[in-house]
């Protein structure tokens, strides 16, 4: 039997997942781990890069993992667990830290707009962190990464940082891909059309998140911006309709339907009855996302029974690449 070929990601609890978070990486994880040996974990070392409240990190961590579940990441066919559990990810952080080049993580565009939006708390790890990105994803071996437009650029750099390892201790790392979805892979704002939904940011008044009232998710979609121009029909036009085409891309993307059948839809109906209809669509979808999710959340002991047994598994396939590493580096063995 032909071995599965290994897929690895990572979400940080830095905010509550939203509807951006659930379109774009989450819906797809679930196709996934029947084609490949998948390893979905809690980024909460990297969540770290910001200050976080201590008891709404924890809540986050452990509501997203119980989200998981819900969205359909069956653990007994993926390996799920909290990134700080797995001690080897800082471990490879700090070594691939050695391995990457100022110019290329001064060039990160996350760096440079993370440090923008938190000028006061520019810190070390917010510099560094697409090092401990690289070793989150160099541990595990994997052939692809499923990952964001925003967040290929990230593993451009874990791609650099194995070719130059590789050139000096021989074959060490495997190359990892980029696995980007083509439909639903970047949902915006819907008060701010150019700037992705955001699960990070709380002054972000157009996010839904996963956990939201059906009330709330309705007015957000009912308050969404559209355009100003005086036709006021739906129609995709993502240059001169952004706001009206992301309203689509998240229609066509829960519903299933084609932007041409979309437009067919509500041809001569206006927006007061498009953006109505999106709003009951997510609705719909999230509600049994949001019924699991809480029953997951009422059984503590699952839910760590759930992370205590994917750390286990996680940290015995990282210990073999860590061992390997610091060998070739010239590391003592323990």
């Amino acid at each position: 039997m032909e071995e599965k070929k290994i897929m690895l990601s990572g979400i940080k609890p830095s905010g509550d997942l939203t509807l951006g978070s659930y379109l774009g990486p989450l819906r797809h994880w679930p196709k996934m781990i029947e084609e490949y040996d998948c390893y979905y974990f809690m980024a909460d070392l990297h969540a770290i890069t910001v200050r976080q409240d201590p008891a709404a990190l924890r809540r986050r961590t452990l509501e997203q993992l119980a989200q998981y579940i819900a969205c359909g990441l069956d653990p007994e066919k993926c390996t799920l667990f909290i990134q700080s559990h797995v001690h080897q990810h800082a471990e490879l952080g700090w070594v691939l830290n050695c391995y990457a080049m100022f110019g290329e993580l001064s060039r990160m565009t996350q760096f440079k707009d993370k440090s923008a939006k938190n000028a006061d708390n520019i810190n070390g790890g917010l510099f560094t962190y697409p090092s401990l990105m690289a070793a989150d994803i160099l541990l595990y071996q994997p052939d692809f990464v499923p990952v964001g437009e925003d967040q290929k650029q990230h593993v451009e750099l874990a791609r650099n940082i194995v070719q130059r390892f590789n050139g000096v201790y021989g074959d060490v790392f495997k190359v990892p891909e980029p696995y980007i979805p083509k439909v639903g892979a970047r949902i915006m704002s819907l008060t701010n059309p150019a700037a992705k939904m955001s699960k990070s940011e709380n002054g972000d008044t157009g996010r839904v998140t996963l956990m939201d009232d059906p009330n709330v998710i309705m007015k957000q979609f009912k308050r969404a911006v559209t355009d100003s121009d005086t036709e006021k029909c739906v129609r995709y036009d993502p240059e001169n309709k952004p706001g009206v085409a992301n309203l689509m891309t998240i229609y066509a993307t829960v519903t299933g339907r084609s932007f041409a059948e979309i437009e067919r839809e509500f041809d001569g109906q206006g927006y007061g009855r498009f953006k109505p209809a999106v709003g009951e669509a997510v609705v719909e979808l999230l509600r049994p996302i949001q019924e699991e999710t809480r029953r997951i959340l009422a059984d503590k002991a699952y839910l760590e029974g759930v992370y205590r047994a994917g750390a286990e598994k996680a940290s015995y396939v990282a210990e073999r690449t860590l061992r390997k590493v610091y060998k070739k580096i010239g590391f003592i063995a323990r």
